[in-house]
């Protein structure tokens, strides 16, 4: 298969060509009208010429008015013009010395135009050697009805069409020649530059994804090519560092867990313990396997969502609803901490979700709340409609979010400053599992401070209509 360089230059060639011949039969039909109409003129000119002498010579011979030779100035109009005068019936009445005994036709359809007062041109190709043109003028003289037949060589216009087809030829060979080496070369300037930027882009792989394509400098299409392809490689440089990332906290936090889980039991195994102590080693050994089932559950449910495979169908739900279920499965916790959930709801508000999914990010917001609470607060959950947006919002009277910590919160394993000291316990999925679901439904999760003291979460999902 032709690369796209030569189909590029082979449809640039078919369309000039096509434009030039276009062109060219377009000239050569004005010359050949322009040429053929000034012959015509000129017959016919003789032919009014000699109707008007005819007219003036009434009552003499019917004859052609030539001149004796050497009696008259050269007559450029009469060169080579054949003449003849017939009547009505296609007689011969008279003709010009230069016709010889030759006779000029005059069939029957062409009497009949004439009898009608038409003027009538006709090629005629084959009367004598030469092809010729020739118009009849119709003629009263008296009371006898004639027509004066002015005929000429078509050769002279033949030779002129014919040399205007060799130099349109010519040209359109020549304009061709041209524009096919101009435009194979303007293509391989242009091809040449994309195969060098993709010559480039092949080296540049997962190991050296900080490298970028050299700017050609035009702010050009080329230009705008290596530009997209920077940003492309950008995204991608970040996707990579996100992957990286994220692959070793997950190997990290996987490895703790299993880490405490192996040293306890064998601790547990190095004596003989009674039934109680291995009840308690069997317990907490349960507990790390649960937080290391929760860890995977979620690193499961992001990837899914990843990949637009974790959608449940979205329906009408009601947030207050949704909020009370949530605070009354959350409130055995909340009480061991001695924190208090308020449901601050108005009017009811429904929004476009699915209800599993909306229910699991109001419990990891409301979870973290509890967990940053000082013994004795409050977390409060509001419900309410702003625009097109169903929100849920929790807010808590814990530390707040540290200024450099809250761009991150939303990010995969990170944790805040009170939460890498040990403070609390979490991997730090929870809010970004949260905003993956948001994003998926439509919606969205806000991070702030509250005026006083405490963090406060905005949940936005689409409004039911």
């Amino acid at each position: 298969m032709l690369s796209l360089r030569r189909r590029l230059v082979l449809v640039h060639l078919a369309v000039v060509l096509a434009i030039v011949a276009a062109a060219a039969l377009v000239g050569w039909w004005e010359l050949s009208r322009s040429v053929r109409g000034q012959l015509d003129a000129a017959l016919l000119a003789l032919a009014e010429t000699e109707v008007g002498m005819l007219a003036d010579a009434t009552g003499g011979a019917i004859h052609v008015h030539e001149a004796p030779a050497g009696t008259a100035p050269p007559s450029l109009m009469r060169l080579d013009r054949l003449v003849q005068i017939i009547d009505a019936n296609g007689n011969v009445l008279a003709r010009s010395v230069n016709l010889g005994v030759a006779r000029l036709p005059a069939p029957q359809p062409l009497l009949e135009q004439l009898a009608a007062g038409q003027t009538v041109y006709q090629t005629l190709p084959h009367v004598i050697e030469e092809p010729l043109r020739m118009v009849s003028v119709p003629a009263t003289i008296g009371d006898r009805a004639l027509a004066v037949q002015v005929a000429g060589s078509l050769d002279d216009v033949n030779h002129v069409l014919h040399a205007a087809v060799i130099l349109f030829a010519g040209m359109a060979v020549s304009l061709l020649a041209a524009v096919g080496f101009a435009g194979a070369a303007l293509t391989r300037k242009i091809f040449g530059a994309v195969d060098d930027i993709a010559l480039k882009a092949r080296r540049i792989g997962e190991a050296n994804l900080d490298q970028r394509l050299p700017h050609p400098g035009a702010d050009d299409e080329i230009g705008h090519l290596v530009d997209t392809l920077n940003d492309m490689l950008d995204r991608l440089e970040r996707s990579f560092d996100v992957q990286r990332r994220f692959t070793a906290d997950a190997s990290h936090e996987l490895r703790s867990p299993l880490s405490r889980l192996r040293t306890e039991i064998e601790v547990t195994l190095r004596r003989p313990r009674d039934a109680a102590e291995y009840i308690g080693t069997l317990r907490s050994c349960l507990e790390e396997v649960e937080r290391m089932t929760k860890l995977v559950e979620e690193l499961l449910m992001l990837a899914r969502l990843d990949a637009g495979q974790e959608h449940t169908p979205s329906e009408t739900v009601s947030l207050n609803d949704l909020a009370k279920e949530t605070l009354w499965r959350l409130e055995p916790r909340s009480r061991e901490r001695e924190i208090k959930i308020v449901l601050d709801a108005g009017p009811s508000v429904t929004a476009r979700i699915a209800y599993g999914p909306a229910s699991l990010v109001l419990t990891n917001l409301l979870e973290n709340a509890v967990k940053f609470s000082p013994s004795g607060g409050q977390v409060t959950v509001r419900v309410a409609a702003d625009g097109d947006s169903a929100v849920l919002s929790v807010d808590d009277q814990g530390p707040g979010i540290a200024a450099d910590d809250l761009p991150f919160v939303f990010d995969r394993f990170y944790r805040g400053a009170g939460a890498r000291a040990g403070v609390v316990e979490g991997v730090g999925l929870g809010l970004a599992l949260s905003q993956a679901i948001a994003h998926a439904y439509g919606g969205r999760i806000e991070a702030a401070n509250r005026q006083g003291k405490g963090a406060l979460f905005k949940v936005l999902f689409p409004l039911a209509a």
